[in-house]
């Protein structure tokens, strides 16, 4: 995403979601606990324009999104979402629902990892944002279900279908979302759902940790990972070796590859810059 900005100053204060960062790491949680942290319309847009402005402030190198309370998303809110829908015409609707896949893409292009801290549920709209994520980090109350089939609507929601096959194989991914039975966390981490298994209750201390692990790590060299991470999915060979040859030009051109040449040598740790 492009680093320059217009006219629209920086968002003050999100109010749907709470927003701290420390040391280039963002902890984004959904508060709305009383509710599992279901989602509304203003809880979309807020994810989708944060996304964006940490993304275009490159202050930020490292995110972990988790939700208060419980769980940590239920997914859609019945009442303000799919009841809403029902009133909605098609052309409203198809925004509503191209602006919940632009917050699936906006984790997946942000330029930083994102590290989803899970615990209870994480339902239809909730699994898709933890899907979407670069690393899932779980603790044994944790149980996706994705649910779109039943509410009558088509499993492939919010880039579901092209998601999951890559993650756990079309198999899985086929009784996942057609089905929408629950996956609690053993079972997600045996199909590859899962980055880490953790102890009840410590699931948010470790993606912490793996955030700041992350932000530490040399910052261009990992988003250029992730970019092409998501970009090769479907290129076929020829077209990957060639951009990964330029993504390897291009940082062999910076300063962090000569920083580990420098510390290797000095026999010290590195200090990255990335750049």
């Amino acid at each position: 995403m492009s680093p320059f900005t217009g006219s629209t100053p920086r968002t003050a204060h999100w109010q749907h979601l709470r927003l701290d960062i420390d040391q280039g790491v963002a902890t984004v949680t959904l508060a709305r606990p009383a509710k599992l942290n279901a989602l509304t319309f203003g809880a979309y847009a807020d994810l989708r324009d944060l996304l964006a402005e940490l993304s275009r402030e490159r202050a930020v190198r490292a995110l972990v999104l988790g939700g208060e309370g419980r769980g940590f998303c239920s997914g859609g809110d019945v009442d303000e979402i799919i009841g809403a829908t029902l009133a909605l015409d098609t052309a409203r609707l198809l925004d509503f629902n191209r602006m919940t896949g632009q917050v699936v893409r906006a984790i997946r292009e942000c330029p930083f990892p994102v590290v989803a801290a899970l615990h209870g549920v994480a339902a239809g709209a909730g699994a898709v944002l933890a899907l979407a994520a670069d690393f899932r980090i779980a603790d044994p109350t944790t149980r996706f279900s994705f649910l779109f089939t039943r509410v009558g609507l088509s499993g492939g929601d919010m880039g579901a279908a092209y998601l999951l096959p890559r993650v756990v194989g079309l198999g899985h991914a086929t009784r996942l979302l057609m089905l929408g039975e629950p996956v609690h966390a053993a079972e997600a981490e045996r199909i590859g759902l899962l980055s880490e298994l953790t102890e009840e209750g410590a699931a948010g201390e470790r993606a912490a940790a793996l955030a700041r692990r992350l932000a530490d790590g040399p910052a261009l060299a990992l988003a250029q990972t992730k970019a092409l991470l998501t970009a090769e999915l479907d290129m076929p060979l020829a077209a990957a070796v060639e951009m990964d040859a330029a993504t390897q030009a291009l940082l062999m051109n910076g300063e962090d590859y000569a920083e580990f040449h420098a510390a290797f040598t000095e026999k010290r740790p590195p200090k990255w810059r990335g750049c």
